[in-house]
């Protein structure tokens, strides 16, 4: 039961953290922050699957060569998601750094603002599965992912809460369905919970969709960002912010063996 509250504790502030900063914040101001945190989310996403999930399913006796067809598999599955607008990664806002033409956001609140809800709910329900499935590895582990995910989902917030606004919502309408869309991590994390404890036989495939996850979130959506960056000198800074969040989840994985 113990293990059961912290995972629905993990996603409650996982959610309410992010949303709160999405709603409350100043978006214009905010440009500079939201782009460290995307940059930070690169090295924490990706060190967290590659060198603590994935390693953790591949040391449960399956063979790496199935694990492999199931990472393979789960990236595949993200990106049809994706294309499909089933899920979606926006981390765009107007005013932010990204360059766009005026308008921008507006352009995507016109593909439909609730279709981009449908897809949040999936998506905060998948990071509900994939925090209990890390805190019934333990605790550290568990939080380690929680803070991955909370530090993507904060630039996460920030860009559908604008695409909320530019297709018509108010502030508080906004927040209140970005709010239901967001306790779909916490059904996420329960269900997760109670169908990985009795099929422990399932938990090396949730560990590696897990991995699969951050590294697709990471390479496909907020890389590129990086990638786009026009010289060394503007380049710099984003990689070592980028290797700050790989630090960071080394030394949150490192009180392992401490």
């Amino acid at each position: 039961m113990g293990t059961f509250l912290l995972i629905l504790g993990a996603n409650m502030a996982s959610t309410a953290v992010s949303l709160s900063l999405a709603a409350i914040l100043g978006f214009r101001y905010l440009a500079g922050l939201v782009d460290r945190l995307v940059h930070m989310s690169i090295g924490l996403l990706l060190a967290t699957g590659l060198t603590h999930l994935l390693p953790e399913a591949m040391g449960r006796g399956i063979p790496p060569a199935r694990l492999g067809w199931t990472l393979l598999l789960g990236i595949l599955a993200l990106f049809v998601l994706e294309k499909s607008t089933l899920i979606h990664h926006t981390h765009h806002h107007e005013g932010d750094a990204h360059h766009h033409e005026h308008g921008h956001d507006a352009k995507e609140a016109g593909r439909g603002a609730y279709p981009v809800l449908v897809g949040d709910a999936f998506h905060n329900f998948g990071d509900g599965v994939v925090i209990a499935a890390a805190f019934l590895v333990d605790v550290h582990a568990g939080l380690l992912t929680a803070m991955a995910v909370m530090a993507h989902e904060i630039p996460h917030e920030i860009g559908d809460f604008m695409i909320l606004l530019n297709a018509g919502f108010s502030r508080r309408r906004a927040f209140g369905f970005m709010l239901l869309s967001g306790s779909a991590a916490v059904l996420g994390g329960a269900i997760g919970f109670f169908v990985l404890d009795r099929l422990q036989a399932l938990m090396p495939y949730a560990l590696v969709l897990a991995a699969a996850s951050f590294v697709y979130i990471a390479l496909s959506d907020l890389l590129p960002e990086l990638m786009r960056r026009s010289s060394l000198r503007r380049t710099l800074p984003d990689v070592g912010l980028v290797l700050l969040g790989v630090v960071i989840a080394v030394a949150a994985a490192s009180l392992d063996t401490n």
